[in-house]
């Protein structure tokens, strides 16, 4: 009874794993039209190695991030200080590394520093300096373990901001990780448009909302404090760059989008609408409610894209940025606000791209590696062990099958160092067959009947068989937690092919071989 549970087993998986495995088979177009609605839709993903696409390292400016976090602090710092009824004046970054601000009343120092213990523990405070007219200039920076948390905390966030946004543009199975050095390394493969993808991925899309200060000429050498020029791209035929001054601190970012999609206006115009979150549109609401009558300018990666006048209160936590945009442009834009802004620059320092001629020579390469391999390992099982060897030989194409079959149906992707990995698993796949053959060869000259000498020796080879595996195993999982792309490539077909050869050699070869002697009787076994 157990040996018919055994093979119907067997012929389940089986039929299970050759389901999901031949959506990879060359079939014809009509077949494969016909049993699209039978066949699962998952198919085994090519990497970057096999089907050509872009590689690129990109480098993250997390010092930026801190000073940006510096800045917002200060901001922060002025409004909940006047919610205490503490006026904080000129909150401003000194040297990308400080934060510099006043107290005018130097009799509100008290309620001051209960408002930096509460809210900014982050912040290291020196001690005031007094200035003429009695008011106390404040500088603060980061302690060293805050700016070690931001550093780490940029590049986390610059992951997953670049992987939201290559998930929105559309590439399947990206390989995405960090690397030493404030570094993070991109492989897209099949990607057809790397220059759309590098803009996309290297757009900092840090939105910020100014005010324009009209009373100042930008053009001055010398501007006062707390006001900036930016360039802003005029519309019209000459597109023609002019600056224009403004407020240096932000009233609102882009922190605080919650959607943004492209849109027409009525002479076909692309532009984007922005929706803010609930903290923005309360924030948004007040600002414009506050400068009525003055230019608010909506600047994007230190460009300024436009900058309307503030006719009225705005409410209800909508915006546009508009900039003379092209469709693709618009589209991009809103992908990159949504998926949101990066925490800091980033540059491509390396940007290589594999061809996919070099990608089927690889498949190439592979393909016939396995197969002769393969048809060594067949015909050397089937000379040296007879039909037993012929039963390993069917093992061996069923463990392939599987390998395939786990691939498609966790989406993995298959690289050139995956194929390698299969080569190696053609050769791991029969040593199980071997070790119980032998086992089974010396029960049987120690005058055990076939069924018992099959029985003990499946038996006592599965113990070692096991254990020899499960280190592997635990190598493979290790090389996958620690490798980069192509090493984890390796390691999933290897463990997959682990997998499946010791569910081959231990479990359905068993129930053969069991079947086979009960049928076959004393002198019916060969190997």
């Amino acid at each position: 009874m157990a040996v018919c549970w055994r093979l119907l087993i067997s012929l389940l998986v089986f039929a299970l794993c050759f389901v999901y495995a031949l959506p990879n088979a060359p079939l014809p177009d009509g077949l494969r039209q016909s049993l699209s609605g039978v066949l699962p839709s998952n198919k085994i993903n090519l990497g970057l190695d096999l089907k050509g696409g872009i590689h690129l390292t990109l480098g993250v400016e997390v010092d930026k991030a801190v000073t940006n976090a510096l800045s917002l602090a200060g901001q922060d710092l002025r409004r909940l200080a006047q919610d205490e009824k503490v006026s904080v004046l000129r909150s401003r970054v000194v040297g990308g590394t400080a934060l510099e601000f006043l107290l005018p009343r130097a009799a509100d120092e008290p309620k001051l520093r209960e408002v930096l213990l509460r809210y900014f523990p982050q912040l290291t405070v020196d001690a005031p300096q007094q200035g003429e007219s009695g008011q106390l200039r404040y500088v603060a920076h980061f302690s060293g373990e805050e700016v070690a948390r931001l550093e780490n905390l940029a590049l986390d966030q610059a992951l997953r901001t670049i992987r939201n946004r290559i998930d929105q543009f559309g590439v399947a199975e990206p390989d995405i990780r960090k690397q030493a050095g404030n570094r993070i390394q991109v492989q897209l493969p099949g990607l057809s448009d790397p220059r759309r993808a590098v803009q996309i991925l290297g757009q900092t899309a840090h939105l910020e909302f100014h005010l324009v200060r009209d009373d100042v000429d930008p053009g001055k050498p010398v501007l006062p404090q707390g006001v900036i020029t930016l360039a802003m791209l005029e519309k019209g035929a000459a597109q023609k760059e002019v600056r224009i001054a403004v407020e240096r601190d932000a009233m609102l970012t882009g922190e605080d989008v919650s959607d943004a999609r492209p849109a027409f206006d009525r002479m076909n115009q692309a532009y984007v609408t922005l929706n803010f979150n609930s903290r923005g549109a309360r924030i948004f609401e007040q600002l414009t409610g506050e400068n009525v009558g003055k230019r608010m300018a909506i600047v994007l990666d230190g460009k300024a894209y436009s900058a309307p006048v503030i006719r009225e209160r705005i409410g209800g936590g909508r915006a546009s940025i508009s900039g003379n945009f092209t469709t693709d442009e618009a589209q991009d834009l809103a992908i990159v606000l949504r998926a949101g802004s990066l925490p800091a620059p980033v540059t491509v320092l390396e940007e290589r791209s594999v061809g996919p001629s070099l990608g089927q020579e690889s498949i190439d390469s592979g393909v016939t590696a396995a197969m002769v391999g393969a048809a060594a390992v067949v015909v050397f099982m089937a000379l040296y062990y007879g039909m037993s060897g012929m039963i390993a030989d069917m093992m061996l194409c069923f463990t392939m099958i599987m390998i395939m079959a786990g691939l498609s149906a966790f989406g993995a992707t298959l690289t050139l160092p995956g194929i390698a990995g299969i080569v190696l698993t053609i050769g791991m796949a029969v040593d199980a067959n071997v070790l119980i053959y032998e086992r089974i060869r010396e029960e049987i000259h120690n005058g055990f009947t076939p069924m018992a000498a099959v029985r003990a020796g499946f038996d006592r080879a599965a113990i070692s068989i096991t254990d020899s595996n499960l280190t592997t195993i635990i190598a493979t999982v290790i090389l996958y937690q620690f490798g980069t792309g192509p090493i984890r490539g390796f390691a999933v077909t290897l463990s997959l092919g682990i997998i499946a050869s010791m569910f081959t050699a231990i479990f359905v070869s068993r129930a053969i071989f069991e079947e086979w002697a009960r049928r076959c009787g004393p002198r019916g076994l060969s190997i």
